[in-house]
């Protein structure tokens, strides 16, 4: 007959494969489960299938955590799944001490002290989103390629990286704060992307002046002291230009390749070229270009508000300077659904359920994202 010991050994073994969500991580390797406690009932019809109360003492890395319950979940569900046995489970939730919360983040910080994206054999594909002037809506495409990619299964993250026009949180709909974890921040996640931004923090909606050293040290924050597993892909939203912060992203993050967004017109085309061509300073290869805004439907007209062919432009300037392919690699429409939608916080690629659309929006993103991560 199955004995408590055993139960508890096995369902130890069973919770090691519940991950923790925010840090990626088993939650026994975390240290999180201090007990487990088997304590054998009087069968009631049940036949000879023993049955035991199960309690289970969880020590959550910090007071209130938004996905206690995400944890709790899975416990319950590790428990009563247990083939041997009728397991009646009792979850117990507290915090873990002080000083069991600084060893295991200063474990988590030994393990990477710098740039986790810039070491060898990094598996992370890192694209950086740019275009030379604001209004084409690059971030939109941001937020919606992040979701695209966090919508077909990879594991996805993305960096607000427009310090002085943050506006990620706004279109995925988040309003909380990045939980603080001993000085290492966890990113938010909405919508299956972990998100982090200036924009999250109190007093994000002053002005901020900050250039040279200290911008690039934000950077760097981001990187180094928010703990973003080891993501598929991760997105940057850079500022529109060819500024300060695109060359600190080509500085931390070598092995980025750029998207430059353009839109139809010349202005718009012309600018696109010169955030292309920051290639040239740095070593960061330049991966396509998007069109955005390239026609309106009407009516069953496409209408070409804008103009046409500026992502070609951006496309073939860059092909002859950089000397290398190019590509246009999407034309997207106008479509109020991708203003509409993103505003209320849910990225417009997206129906309310989280999955991706299987109109052509839909496919247009999902060709885009599987034609980046396949491309070299």
């Amino acid at each position: 007959m199955t004995d408590a010991r055993h139960i508890e050994a096995q369902i130890y073994e069973r919770l090691s494969k519940v991950i923790d969500p925010e840090l990626g991580r088993s939650i026994t390797d975390l240290g999180m489960i201090a007990a487990i406690n088997a304590v054998g009932v009087t069968s009631q019809g049940d036949g000879d299938v023993p049955s035991y109360d199960v309690t289970v003492h969880v020590e959550l890395t910090v007071e209130g955590c938004p996905l206690s319950q995400t944890i709790t979940n899975q416990i319950n569900g590790a428990i009563v799944s247990y083939p041997d046995a009728k397991l009646t489970p009792h979850i117990e939730v507290s915090s873990m001490s002080h000083d069991k919360l600084a060893d295991l983040v200063a474990g988590l910080k030994a393990e990477r002290k710098q740039n986790p994206f810039n070491k060898p054999g990094v598996k992370t594909r890192i694209f950086a989103i740019a275009s030379g002037k604001g209004g084409v809506g690059k971030s939109s495409v941001s937020a919606n390629l992040a979701a695209t990619f966090a919508a077909l299964g990879y594991d996805t993250a993305a960096i607000d990286a427009d310090i002085y026009g943050f506006s990620l949180p706004k279109l995925f709909g988040v309003h909380t704060q990045p939980t603080n974890l001993n000085g290492m921040l966890m990113p938010v996640t909405a919508w299956g992307v972990k998100l982090i931004s200036i924009g999250m923090f109190a007093g994000a909606d002053r002005a901020i002046l900050w250039r040279g050293p200290r911008l690039q040290r934000s950077l760097e924050q981001f990187l180094s002291d928010v703990w973003w597993g080891d993501p598929d892909v991760l997105l940057l939203d850079l500022a529109p230009g060819t500024g300060d912060m695109a060359i600190s992203v080509a500085q931390a993050l070598p092995n980025a390749e750029l998207v430059v967004v353009t839109t139809p017109q010349p202005s718009a085309s012309d600018v696109a070229v010169r955030s292309g061509l920051v290639a040239l300073q740095v070593p960061m290869k330049v991966r396509g270009v998007v069109e955005n805004m390239s026609w309106y439907e009407h009516k069953g007209e496409r209408l070409e508000i804008f103009g046409a062919g500026g992502g070609r432009r951006v496309s073939d300037q860059l092909t002859e300077t950089l000397g290398y392919d190019v590509p246009l690699l999407a034309q997207l429409p106008l479509d109020p659904d991708l203003r509409e939608v993103g505003e209320s916080g849910r990225p417009a690629v997206l129906n309310e359920d989280g999955a991706l659309r299987s109109d052509a929006l839909g496919r247009t993103f999902r060709e885009l994202a599987e034609g980046l991560l396949h491309s070299e």
